[in-house]
């Protein structure tokens, strides 16, 4: 029954923001788009309809099953002492956040991670379907860690399902090409991560893209050294500088990226 309803609110969650959000970019976009809107969604939902099929096939009952796991036989750093349910949901919210900033640093810093994750950034817009837009390999890799880290941590269920349902959402908001008023920004700048802030990381500008790495927090940047704010954000150009292309980024040619010749 958990697994069914856990399941059915991820999918809400999901498909609600992602049409929430492009209604709202496209009410009121933050910039036109430079290419083809309608093909760009049509590649980035193909690989997200690819690599749903294949993640629920493999990982996702073992990601819940590991959850459940260390709950029964109390094992991870968590079940080793005596807290309140809800200080071990909100650790565990915080320490995975912490450590998808530490994973998505190494996927620029690390060639071979970078490789995959350039799927990502190698789209020439950014709005809310950006969000979905990453490489099987890269989430296969990053599926077998957050098993891993679950294991270690002792994670509770549910404060695995709350981290990740909160991602989705803050993936698909600080993606979209939506206007947000200064002051909102500004005060989201504080703890949590805008579309202004990501909007810098996909820059083609590589000091500028290999920054702000935050996902639900913008803390770790800011404590960590790799927050930059101070730029012109009408002037930032979305992508990475070898594919500007339209053609070559279609659905088959994001799959094969991966191991093709090295970019940076």
């Amino acid at each position: 029954m958990f697994d069914f309803s856990e399941s059915s609110v991820r999918f809400f969650l999901f498909f609600g923001g992602l049409v929430f959000f492009l209604i709202l970019e496209l009410r009121v976009p933050y910039r036109e788009s430079s290419v083809s809107k309608l093909k760009r969604w049509m590649n980035n939902l193909s690989l997200t309809l690819f690599n749903t099929v294949l993640l629920s096939l493999i990982f996702s009952a073992v990601i819940v099953g590991t959850a459940t796991h260390v709950q029964t036989h109390r094992l991870g750093i968590l079940n080793m002492v005596e807290s309140p349910a809800w200080l071990k949901i909100l650790f565990t919210v915080v320490f995975l956040d912490f450590m998808l900033y530490v994973w998505h640093l190494l996927n620029h810093e690390m060639p071979f991670l970078w490789r995959f994750h350039r799927v990502h950034h190698c789209d020439l817009n950014m709005d809310v379907s950006s969000a979905t837009r990453f490489h099987i390999g890269e989430l296969a890799i990053s599926a077998v860690i957050k098993i891993s880290i679950i294991f270690f941590l002792g994670a509770i269920p549910l404060g695995v399902f709350i981290f990740e349902s909160t991602v989705v959402l803050c993936a698909q908001f600080h993606h979209s090409s939506l206007k947000v008023p200064k002051w909102f920004e500004t005060l989201w700048w504080v703890f949590l991560v805008p579309p202004s802030m990501h909007r810098i990381h996909h820059s083609v500008i590589i000091k500028e893209r290999n920054t702000n790495y935050g996902t639900i927090f913008s803390l770790w940047d800011r404590i960590l050294g790799t927050l930059l704010a101070d730029v012109d954000q009408a002037g930032i150009r979305i992508g990475v500088g070898a594919y500007h292309r339209p053609e070559e980024l279609n659905f088959p040619h994001l799959l094969t990226m991966p191991f093709t010749r090295p970019v940076k």
